[in-house]
């Protein structure tokens, strides 16, 4: 095999062959290329004992025994496992000394497809330096560097981030995770939390993959991320072009569709033509006529209209004359002096 600095899609078919001939027996041959999908698919031990006319167990035993027949090999002689594990290891430094298998085969195959990915994970399982954390509802099917950990130690960093993450309340950026915990450099600190299925990144924040300000699932959290991050108003037409631009894995939604929710969530208040604003801002729903209304009645005295105006611009983004013609033609408004104004129901107790 040539001696290039790379490794390629062919050298790792080239290498899996090659280690797959090591194994003498035919059985157990197709035992680890079935259950790896070194060629095909993967298969789960059921599949692969009504295939072979044996049971689900004696597969499992005999999957185990072969990968550690074979792991010992790699100690010494198995083809280019040698050369192929430093490779890896230098791209996982490059990675932060952990990576998701997708990414490691992404950085170390000229096509990251099923079987590439499949290539790159039994090799990592056969090289010594390499440490594999198994698929899991808790992890990404990840490798890592012994070195600087082991599977147990990579769960239990990974845990402890998801845990900081957790009791701080609110997602937080890689520099501010990695001021927190006590790993070198914060490549490493983002390098572990990729492994997490518990944790989700969005604008370079990591949160818990439930909190729709880093993992937007609909619509309507797509919407509340634009406006968080946006801290201020925006139009439902800009709204939408915001989506579009985003990072955001689905993003293909029409205007209408836009302004739909933003009508039908509560988290969101019209505050001017088309204008939206998070409610957790202050703003509360309501006609301009119902703002005055709140604010005279808060203020159980009467006001200047050039104060209502000032008070009324705080919640709504609307013209002055709009909140001026709400106070001459509106019942509900009394004026008691020149340009001041009262509730008529506090006019009239």
């Amino acid at each position: 095999m040539n001696e290039t600095t790379e490794l390629t899609i062919p050298d790792i078919t080239e290498v899996v062959k090659d280690i797959l001939e090591t194994i003498e027996r035919e059985r157990e041959r197709e035992i680890i290329a079935r259950r790896f999908g070194l060629y095909d698919r993967k298969e789960t031990l059921e599949q692969i004992g009504e295939l072979l006319g044996i049971t689900r167990e004696r597969v499992r035993q005999l999957e185990k025994a072969i990968m550690i027949r074979l792991r010992i090999a790699a100690e010494e002689n198995l083809p280019h496992i040698g050369r192929i594990e430093k490779i890896l290891v230098r791209h996982l430094y490059d990675l932060g000394n952990v990576a998701r298998l997708s990414d490691l085969s992404e950085h170390t195959t000229q096509h990251n497809d099923e079987r590439g990915r499949a290539h790159v994970a039994f090799l990592s399982e056969l090289a010594p330096r390499l440490a594999v954390i198994e698929e899991s509802d808790q992890y990404h099917h990840s490798v890592g560097i012994k070195e600087h950990h082991d599977e147990k130690k990579i769960k239990k960093s990974v845990d402890e981030i998801v845990s900081t993450i957790k009791k701080h309340g609110e997602p937080l950026t890689t520099e501010e995770l990695h001021q927190q915990m006590s790993h070198d450099h914060p490549d490493h600190v983002k390098a572990l939390a990729s492994v997490s299925k518990n944790l989700a990144t969005l604008q370079e924040k990591w949160g818990l993959a439930k909190w729709p300000t880093v993992n937007p699932k609909n619509i309507r959290d797509k919407i509340y991320v634009i406006l968080q991050q946006a801290t201020k108003p925006m139009h439902f037409s800009d709204i939408a072009k915001a989506i579009k631009d985003s990072d955001f894995k689905r993003k293909d939604v029409t205007t209408q569709a836009i302004h739909n929710e933003l009508i039908k969530d509560g988290r969101f208040v019209l505050i001017g033509r088309g204008i939206y604003a998070l409610k957790e801002w202050g703003f509360k729903k309501g006609t301009v006529a119902d703002i005055i209304s709140d604010i005279l009645r808060r203020e159980d005295a009467p006001l200047h209209r050039d104060e209502i105006v000032k008070r009324v611009l705080k919640h709504r983004q609307v013209k002055e004359t709009t909140i001026l013609l709400n106070l001459q033609g509106k019942q509900q408004f009394k004026r008691v002096a020149k340009a001041t104004y009262t509730l008529a129901e506090k006019q009239g107790t």
